[in-house]
């Protein structure tokens, strides 16, 4: 067990200086407990709530809601939120020259941490806005013409759906959107539905690592490797996925990649990344033109006009404070979380779980609908009555509520939701 005393002891003589100044030093106290369970097995520690405690006390919060939708965008800890503040502060002295000429070069530092924590070439990664912003560079970049083919699934990203359906009435190409159950039979029926709905006319394969909708982890690298054999492009939609689970680009083998970080890496708002497979950058072009001498710079990507370097700067702050906790060590957490509220509900008879709990095929993201209640009720009544926040997920396959923890949600947070799901389930919406 991770304890007070256990900080204490080592932290040092500068223990009780830490404990005093944590309200601006969260990353330091963070370190210590890190230090303090180094050695302990990644689930052990997943439910050793002193431990926890330390890293829920990083951030500045409004306990009196209970936020369940860190699927959205997520609050960035206290180290994080002042950097940001930090580097907007110098910005404003003189922009034109604290802006481009102090803080704008710093973005190859993100950059070669960034890659270093996806597992790529720094020269492969652009530093984007949002997944959203990284994709649709994949998806309006990619030569494509009349005829050829774009397959995904009707479970994918409404913004990713809706670019492709641009391309279909644009230049004329076929969008075909598989259907899956929730959950799948098997991460083998996932993949072999998609490759399955390969044709002679199919250019790109876009489906996501994880789903946004129920936490479906899909087999990336099975799809992708036998994708690349049949010369076939794999965008991949990785928005809720990086800094999430454990994983690196060789476990995905896809050639484009985007994702965001102001979700799970707990990064400032409008931060994302796009991975571009190196020999695949040459040939894709950017949305904003960039010139000529940039067709082979990853950096062509990121031509968007001033904008403030605040944002990507302090990514650097969200990876150290994720570094500090460990992915291995927050994939627990988070599965740990979603397991208390999870293997609580699915015993009642009006409950349904449309998310495999196995970790393989998940981790934070859970989907629950309460049968014969509507899921808009229900998240309505959560806030209403309990300040809950969560996510009405309405599909024309499938309803429910998506819950999304995060490191910093308490148990408590996570019993008082899972007692409110089975009052509603006991009472309906109308008694309560």
């Amino acid at each position: 067990m991770f304890t007070r005393r256990a900080f204490l002891h080592t932290t040092g003589a500068a223990g009780a200086a830490a404990l005093a100044s944590f309200r601006n030093d969260g990353a330091t106290r963070v370190a210590a407990a890190a230090a303090a369970v180094a050695g302990r097995p990644a689930a052990d520690i997943a439910a050793d709530e002193s431990y926890w405690r330390e890293i829920q006390q990083a951030f500045t919060l409004d306990r009196t809601i209970i936020n369940l939708n860190n699927g959205g965008c997520c609050p960035s800890p206290r180290v994080v939120h002042e950097a940001l503040k930090r580097y907007l502060d110098i910005s404003n002295q003189a922009p034109v020259y604290h802006m481009w000429q102090i803080l704008e070069p710093n973005i190859e530092t993100v950059r070669r941490r960034l890659a270093a924590e996806f597992g790529c070439d720094r020269e492969e990664i652009a530093i984007t806005r949002n997944a959203s912003e990284a994709l649709q560079i994949a998806q309006l970049g990619i030569d494509l013409k009349a005829g050829d083919e774009v397959v995904t699934t009707n479970q994918d990203y409404g913004r990713m759906l809706d670019t492709w359906e641009q391309r279909v009435r644009r230049d004329g190409i076929k969008l075909t959107k598989i259907s899956f159950p929730v959950p799948p039979k098997s991460m083998n029926d996932l993949a072999d539905r998609l490759i399955g709905a390969i044709t002679p006319a199919t250019k790109v394969l876009h489906f996501c690592h994880i789903t946004n909708l129920t936490g479906q982890i899909f087999p990336v690298k099975r799809i992708c490797d036998e994708a690349r054999r049949r010369g076939i492009k794999t965008v991949v939609d990785g928005a809720h996925a990086f800094a999430h689970f454990p994983f690196k680009s060789a476990d995905l083998a896809c050639d484009f990649y985007g994702t965001s970080l102001h979700k799970w890496l707990l990064a400032p708002i409008g931060t994302g990344f796009l991975y571009v497979r190196r020999e695949h950058i040459a040939g894709l072009w950017p949305l904003t033109p960039a010139g000529e001498a940039r067709k082979n710079d990853i950096r062509k990507f990121e031509e968007i006009g001033t904008h403030p370097a605040a944002n990507h700067n302090a990514i650097a702050e969200a990876l150290s404070f994720h570094e500090g906790i460990g992915i291995e060590r927050k994939a627990a957490r988070l599965r740990y979380l979603r397991d208390r509220w999870a293997m609580r509900l699915r015993q009642n008879a009006r409950v349904r779980i449309h998310t495999n709990l196995d970790p393989a095929q998940s981790c934070a993201i859970g989907n629950i609908q309460i049968t014969g209640v509507p899921t808009a009720k229900v998240v309505g009544r959560l806030w209403d009555r309990w300040r809950i926040i969560a996510t009405p997920i309405v599909h024309t396959e499938y309803e429910g509520v998506r819950v999304t923890p995060n490191v910093y949600t308490t148990l408590e947070e996570i019993d008082t939701f899972a007692a409110a799901m089975e009052e509603i389930a006991a009472k309906g919406i109308e008694t309560i």
